[in-house]
């Protein structure tokens, strides 16, 4: 970690309530990134503000702070429901949710302030009664948030903050619909204050900030490039075959403590995991079918380095903050250049320095002319050296593949889990068959209705031939 990326702008100079004080400093909080020392001068004075900055800068932060100041010092009107959430907080992705509830719970250790946590996968009755109990800030994914709504578990009518954190994920995910069905039941953007922010400001995005919010105050880091500086970007050109000997090689020449592994189907992931594993490297598996609770498992040890590598398609590319990341690896190249830049941003965050080595191999080598464009400048190349490429590996080791269902489909439109087939019931167990009525066949649906089975059917009348040579009848 290193101050490097921070401003001159204290949280002491700032006008914060004594409770919100009190949780920076449990946080470890002294000095504003670039991104809070922007926003946070106008957020604190009630206006509404859209931000743009790169990954791992500190908008959470930024947010959360104006929400608990704002509540703090808005006190809920007395006829206010118990049920009536007064602050909601929008992610596109499960893991994000997570990563800032976990950083909520810090910052208003002091406050008294309740949070809710709503998302898809796991927990669903659990999740439901917290919020018919009654929460101050909800903080989750629009699916399973709306999912509640509808059954009136919670209220948007008393509604003072919104947050929507990666905007721009929203509409690549195809949240959007969902976004707006939730800023419409909410109190009029008048009457709100809201925070927009996303890695990229694209006119969508400012669409929708204008459409829902309250004359936002735009504000941006001056960013010379969408990256971030003190992260190392080189591509190597190998051929398909030479694909997993380079990784293994690279990892045995610089052993990285922890590195993310980034590619683009789950077939690969597995192979990819499997040739890591048998090489003696602690490797974890992370696609869009692995359940929510290993999920989340698989993150935490992870964190604390039980797993040197962690293999991932893109369902981990965002929301993310995993400490430390030294190495990302682009084993596939993403198809487009916002992915690219969230993929590498789960390293160098928070002012630290990273790595980001991709492969441009014969089948992925074509994305990065359109990479390079949207970062704004061309990548480092570096030759395929004989001597990087491990010689002789270990076979590849089993690997317990996931059968939950395709990645990105589950129960419910969600990740993770697989949708019930025809014929099975809750929890996707299969129904037994009803025990045959006597006198029916199997097959007729009178075995469903008892004594009325055994009533014989009515014979079938046959059509007789004509016996040959005798015509029409007269009329």
């Amino acid at each position: 970690m290193t101050d490097q990326h921070l401003s001159e702008t204290s949280f002491s100079k700032l006008d914060l309530p004594e409770p919100v004080r009190r949780g920076l400093e449990d946080a470890g909080f002294s000095h504003c990134t670039p991104i809070q020392a922007l926003s946070l001068p106008h957020a604190l004075q009630g206006k509404d503000v859209a931000g743009q900055a790169q990954t791992g800068t500190g908008k959470t932060a930024a947010f959360l702070i104006t929400v608990l100041t704002h509540l703090l010092r808005h006190p809920t009107p007395e006829d206010r429901r118990p049920n009536q959430v007064r602050a909601l907080i929008l992610a596109p992705t499960r893991e994000l949710a997570i990563q800032i509830h976990k950083d909520a719970l810090v910052l208003s250790a002091h406050t008294g302030l309740t949070l809710g946590l709503a998302y898809g996968g796991t927990d669903y009755d659990k999740q439901r009664k917290q919020l018919t109990d009654g929460v101050d800030i909800l903080i989750g994914t629009p699916g399973r948030i709306i999912d509640y709504f509808k059954q009136k578990v919670f209220d948007l009518r008393r509604s003072q903050v919104l947050v929507l954190d990666e905007a721009d994920r929203m509409f690549d995910l195809g949240f959007i619909k969902d976004v707006r069905f939730l800023l419409r039941r909410m109190t009029p953007a008048t009457e709100r204050q809201s925070m927009l922010f996303s890695a990229t400001l694209s006119w969508r995005v400012m669409e929708l900030a204008y459409e829902h919010m309250n004359n936002p105050v735009k504000v941006q880091t001056q960013d010379e490039q969408v990256t971030a500086e003190r992260v190392r970007q080189v591509v190597y050109y190998p051929g398909n075959e030479e694909k997993i000997p380079l990784l293994l090689g690279i990892m045995k020449h610089s052993t990285p403590d922890r590195s993310m592994v980034f590619v683009n189907t789950k077939h690969m992931a597995e192979k990819v995991t499997a040739w890591l594993q048998g090489n003696g490297i602690r490797t974890a598996l992370l696609s869009g079918d692995v359940p929510q609770r290993k999920r989340e498992r698989l993150l935490a040890q992870f964190e604390t380095s039980e797993f040197q590598v962690l293999v991932a398609t893109d369902v981990a590319a965002r929301g993310l903050h995993i400490p430390d990341v030294s190495h990302v690896f682009n084993f596939d190249l993403p198809q487009s250049g916002e992915d690219y830049v969230h993929r590498i941003g789960r390293t160098g965050r928070a002012g630290a320095e990273g790595d980001a080595v991709s492969f441009a191999c014969e089948d992925s080598a074509f994305y990065l002319p359109e990479i390079e464009s949207y970062i704004g400048f061309k990548i480092l190349s570096e030759a395929v050296d004989p001597e990087l490429l491990l010689k002789d590996p270990q076979p590849p080791a089993k690997i317990e593949r996931q059968h939950t269902g395709p990645e990105g489909r589950g129960k419910g439109g969600g990740r993770g889990e697989r949708r019930p087939r025809s014929g099975e019931g809750e929890g996707g167990n299969r129904r037994k068959p009803r025990p045959k009525t006597e006198g029916a066949p199997a097959s007729h649906p009178a075995e469903a209705i008892g004594p009325m089975a055994e009533a014989p059917r009515k014979p079938r009348r046959r059509r007789q031939r004509r016996p040959a040579g005798e015509g029409t009848p007269q009329s």
